[in-house]
């Protein structure tokens, strides 16, 4: 038993092994216009219609199959990619199918917006709520959307605005690879606003994310790299600890609440690019320190004191709480999504054990910086400030 499955770009395959399959196959199983796109190639294969109910499809893969025809399905774009290879290998199993793809959609509409896709995140309307899609949306700088029916581009368009989703560049890639291809560009009140054609990828592209970010393979960079005032940074050392105990995820949501300088911010971003992370600070001028500090990576700065201005913000998946007292850290912990990790650091004891009460685990970082003394440039060890650090998950 064996069945081919070919995709196709408005009647265009890709590579020879898949005209083979087309030219032989006994059966051609596809949409109609997929049909009408392929007439003029005058294949040999009994047309038939493929239709909604895919156990329905299968089955009569298997029994045609089975009475010893060549089988060939019709997909569009690259039929492994949200496509029907996943319904054919359960139920066949991958070792009866040839598959010979097209290029996806999604790979066509970043084509289409010349940007690279290697750092994006793929979502989907097809079969799953809306309302996952908009999360994707909400925590990843540079998305694709693969909308349906049900759910348009413009209704994907309002539900992002509804949730507060930041603004976006966006495209609208209806009937790619078809002779009615058409891009539209817009921002995100555009797309809610606008009305599209179904049948399309939605890209959803935060302004500072169109070139392809590279995770960093290090942190605990020295403070002299940072624009600051003195003293109101996070050490390198104490920031290498709080990183490893904010134990970042690939993507999500990172506060760096009280951020100073926004070091913890902008070196979180350098590690894992797909962070969508927010510096709060309330200090003017520390938050134009951020803003220089973050150029080339996506950490959006917060101008505001916490806890009030937290609100606005999209719950978190880690954070990391450098300034403000105790019930600056209540109001984070009132907002974590499940599974949030939680990072504090206090110069005093008695915050520091109300935090470790709230959060588990507590560490002293105790520093002694060498220093030289002397014109023979010999170093002593200079004791800085002691800095305590909470952690832990809720």
């Amino acid at each position: 038993m064996s069945v081919s499955v070919v995709g196709l770009h408005g009647g265009q395959w890709y590579g020879r092994d898949a005209e083979a399959a087309l030219r032989s196959a006994d059966l051609l199983v596809g949409a109609a216009r997929q049909h009408a796109d392929l007439a003029q190639a005058e294949f040999r294969g009994e047309p038939v219609d493929l239709w909604g109910k895919l156990d329905e499809l299968v089955d009569l893969c298997v029994a045609r199959s089975a009475q010893g025809q060549r089988v060939c399905v019709l997909a569009s774009g690259d039929p492994g990619f949200f496509g029907i290879v996943r319904v054919l290998a359960a139920r066949l199993g991958a070792e009866t199918i040839a598959v010979h793809p097209a290029p996806s959609s999604v790979a066509m509409a970043f084509a289409r917006a010349a940007m690279p896709w290697d750092d994006a995140v793929v979502a989907t309307c097809h079969g799953r709520p809306l309302e996952s899609s908009v999360r994707a949306v909400l925590e990843h700088p540079k998305v694709a959307v693969l909308v349906s029916r049900d759910n348009p581009p413009e209704a994907l368009g309002r539900a992002v605005v509804d949730a507060g989703g930041d603004d976006r560049n966006v495209w609208v890639c209806s009937h790619l690879g078809e002779p009615e291809e058409t891009i539209h560009r817009t921002d995100l009140d555009g797309l809610a606003a606008g009305t599209f054609d179904p049948l399309s990828v939605v890209l959803l592209v935060a302004p500072d994310a169109e070139v392809a970010l590279t995770a960093g393979t290090g942190w605990g960079r020295d403070h002299a790299t940072f624009e600051h005032r003195a003293g109101l940074i996070t050490k390198a050392e104490v920031r290498a600890v709080v990183l490893g105990k904010l134990d970042l995820p690939p993507s999500g949501v990172l506060w760096d609440v009280g951020a100073g300088s926004g070091s913890v911010a902008v070196e979180a971003v350098e590690l894992a690019p797909a962070l969508r992370a927010f510096a709060v600070e309330r200090d003017a001028e520390a938050c134009e320190q951020i803003r220089h500090n973050a150029r080339g990576t996506t950490v959006r700065v917060i101008e505001g004191a916490a806890p009030a201005v937290l609100a606005e913000l999209p719950d978190p998946d880690r954070a990391f709480v450098g300034g403000g007292g105790i019930d600056v850290l209540d109001a984070v912990l009132e907002r974590l999504r499940p599974g949030a990790a939680v990072v504090a650091t206090y110069a005093t004891l008695d915050a520091a054990l109300a935090g470790a009460d709230r959060l588990g685990s507590l560490v002293q970082v105790q520093l002694n910086r060498g220093v030289p003394i002397g014109p023979e440039g010999r170093l002593r060890l200079a004791a800085e400030n002691p800095v305590f650090v909470v952690w832990g998950n809720p």
